[in-house]
Parts: C-alpha cells; structure tokens; sequence
C-alpha cells in the first residue's frame, strides 16, 4: 500500500476522485521534427506570454485600477465610492489575471507534451515568484534610489 501523499491525493488513506496517476493504454506517437520544433517554438511564446501577464501585477493592473476608481471620484465626487471601485476592480483585475496565467499555463504544459518533453508540472509558479521578484526589487529601487526618501538628487528634496 503507497502512503505519499502525492499519490494518495492528500493525507488520507485512500484516493480522492480524479487524483489518480495518468497511464496511457499506449505510448503516445511523436509528430515529426518539424512539428516538434514549431510546438517548442509556441511553447517558448506561451512562457513569454506568461512573465508578460505576471509582470502585469507589478504596476500596470494596480495604476490603471488607481485610474478608474479616480474617475470615479471625479464624476460623482465621492471619494469613499472611488476607492471602493478601485479596490473591487483591483480584486478582480488580479484575480482575472490569475485565472488567465492558469489557463496559459495548462497549454504550455500540453504544447511542451506535443514538443516531445515530459512535461507534468506548470511552470506557473516559478514565473510568478521570479516576476515577484523583480517586481519588488524595481520597486525598491525605485523606492529608495530614485524617488523615496534616501535620493535628494533627482527628486528634488534639497536639504536646505
């Protein structure tokens, strides 16, 4: 009897439903060189697709956000409705985001499979803790160097 969790499906003895090991009845067949080579190659553009979208997270989503919710403000001139709007549309901006790097990243997982790698893991999770990073380092670079409080250089803060 096999214990792990990774094939039981979790902690408990037996096996949750849809959980089980993938077998095949038999080899799948390769497609040609070519083939193989033009599903690597949108395999390739589909991990691009996938940092771009992660990148998102990092400025463009939060300002445009930031955006509506002033436009809000401006038009009805409520500022409490405007920052609700900008909090409801960043969770569900975010969240749509993340439904789109899931879905992006099963193809890339099926395109990898027809490119003749064995592919049973999304690269999903390490994109987005590498975008994380960067993110969080551009920002504090920012932060800090450019704009923050350590630069009275460019940002016009003199001390005297």
């Amino acid at each position: 009897m096999r214990t792990d969790p990774s094939e039981t499906g979790g902690l408990f003895v037996g096996r949750r439903p849809g959980t089980a090991p993938v077998r095949f009845r038999a080899l799948p067949q390769w497609g040609s060189r070519l083939r193989q080579r033009a599903d690597g190659t949108l395999a390739n553009l589909l991990l691009g697709a996938m940092v771009l979208v992660s990148l998102l997270f990092w400025g463009p989503i939060p300002i445009l956000c930031l955006w509506i919710g002033s436009q809000v403000d401006y038009l009805t001139g409520s500022v409490s409705l405007g920052i609700l709007v900008a909090f409801l549309a960043v969770v569900g901006a975010l969240f749509g985001a993340l439904a789109i790097l899931t879905r992006i990243d099963a193809a890339w997982m099926l395109v990898r499979r027809a490119a003749g790698h064995d592919q049973r893991k999304g690269a999903l999770g390490r994109v987005f803790a590498t975008a994380a990073i960067i993110g969080v380092s551009l920002f504090l670079l920012w932060f800090l160097v450019i704009h923050g409080p350590g630069s009275t250089v460019v940002s016009g803060q003199s001390g005297g």
